[in-house]
């Protein structure tokens, strides 16, 4: 190898051949290929997301139907038969919160948790949530266990 055979990486240089708006010799003078009037021809020209060149788009023809509640809560749910799993598995004690649904995955950092009542739960346990079903909370209980809102 040596300074006379160095060549870049294939597909590295992109070479434009042809330098547009440089003068009717060059062969892409005067419109720059963007052709005569309109939108397209002018500088700062970009097409909106949806734009169907002034036909009513997709998005707004399509009807809309029900409601959406911008202010809900979405809870991450977990039931009592999956904590009670963990327990048969030795991974918990004598309660769980937050930080150990994240840690043992059910929950992301910054979901909301709420303890669903499927299942049975036979160990009494100290459970921390941000919301219980009534079902859940009444199974804790039975167990001789506390469910503590977060």
């Amino acid at each position: 190898m040596s300074l006379d055979n160095l060549q870049p990486a294939i597909g590295s240089v992109q070479k434009n051949i042809k330098r547009l708006g440089r003068g009717q010799g060059s062969g892409k003078g005067g419109t720059a290929s963007r052709g005569h009037k309109g939108a397209k021809s002018r500088s700062g020209y970009s097409k909106k997301l949806g734009f169907e060149g002034g036909q009513m788009p997709l998005q707004r023809r399509v009807p809309k139907f029900g409601f959406k509640n911008i202010n809900r809560k979405e809870y991450k749910g977990i039931n009592i038969d999956t904590i009670q799993n963990l327990v048969e598995s030795k991974k918990i004690k004598k309660s769980i919160s937050i930080e150990e649904f994240i840690m043992f995955r059910l929950a992301g950092k910054n979901d909301l948790v709420k303890i669903l009542g499927r299942g049975k739960i036979e160990t009494a346990l100290k459970i921390s949530a941000h919301k219980f079903t009534a079902s859940a909370k009444k199974a804790i209980q039975d167990a001789g266990g506390e469910a503590i809102l977060v």
